[in-house]
């Protein structure tokens, strides 16, 4: 498996499990275990989750895949911004730890930016780590200006990640916050990479994908891990599903390719709002 070095050296899959919408159906809870213990198996470690999913119900999905396994995953999750501050951020973090049972969380997250000081928050996560609950924390939904801010907040500088909207056609990012952050070595965690399933439906990609013998799932998964600094974390909750996607790990996408992409789905000519689902 492809990996990603995080600012702290350590490096982790570049190939992530996503959980958004996971866990909300007792029909489909077996079928969603065995595709995140598939996953472990094929060097998907890293599984990205949030309190906000299904209200808990996705960490509490992860915390059964996951039993007896702890040790192979790296555990995203993120917080709710209005449970971001130093007391509420203890509390929230204890309860997605009981639902993912666990001791610890390999990266926490800043869901998107609310109404905390970006200070308090920064002071709640170093106390977390410094208490062992997590391991290191990051952002997620911040724009270059939010970025900014953060950056002059002490203790700031060791954010692993900004978890970002980004695809094949949500490439806002490229024009200065992706610069902004690779200047300072923060990985993009890319969250909706195949656009909630509607990029397979695209009719320019699934013309490209069939022309280089790969699915249209397989070439919007390999354009993103042609970089060096991408996490990619698609969610899919049927293992042959999983056993497709996780197919991109072995397209290199040569030069043209990636130039034929470019000129499918254009990279931004001006500054854009940061887009988020």
């Amino acid at each position: 498996m492809k990996t990603v070095q995080l600012p702290s050296g350590e490096r982790v899959a570049a190939f992530g499990l996503g959980t958004w919408y996971v866990g909300d159906s007792a029909r489909t809870r077996a079928e969603e275990i065995a595709t995140l213990r598939l996953g472990l198996d094929r060097g998907a470690t890293l599984i990205d989750t949030a309190e906000m999913y299904g209200d808990g119900r996705a960490e509490e999905l992860i915390g059964d895949a996951i039993a007896g396994r702890r040790d192979e995953a790296f555990i995203v999750s993120k917080v709710y911004p209005h449970n971001a501050s130093r007391a509420l951020a203890a509390k929230a973090c204890e309860r997605s730890l009981r639902r993912l049972k666990t001791d610890r969380i390999d990266l926490y997250l800043l869901h998107w930016r609310g109404n905390v000081p970006l200070d308090e928050t920064i002071a709640a996560f170093e106390a977390l780590r410094a208490a062992g609950k997590i391991r290191h924390y990051g952002v997620s939904n911040l724009d270059l200006a939010d970025m900014q801010a953060l950056w002059r907040v002490p203790g700031a500088q060791t954010v692993a990640t900004n978890q970002l909207l980004y695809n094949l056609t949500r490439r806002g990012i490229e024009w200065s916050l992706q610069p902004w952050l690779r200047e300072r070595h923060i990985p993009v965690m890319a969250y909706s990479p195949l656009e909630q399933g509607r990029l397979l439906r695209n009719p320019q990609l699934s013309d490209f994908a069939r022309r280089h013998g790969m699915t249209p799932a397989q070439a919007a998964l390999a354009w993103l891990l042609a970089r060096e600094d991408i996490i990619v974390i698609p969610k899919s909750i049927h293992r042959e599903r999983l056993k497709e996607n996780l197919g991109a790990v072995a397209f290199t996408l040569t030069l043209d390719q990636l130039a034929e992409l470019d000129s499918l789905f254009p990279p931004p000519a001006r500054a854009q709002a940061l887009e988020m689902l």
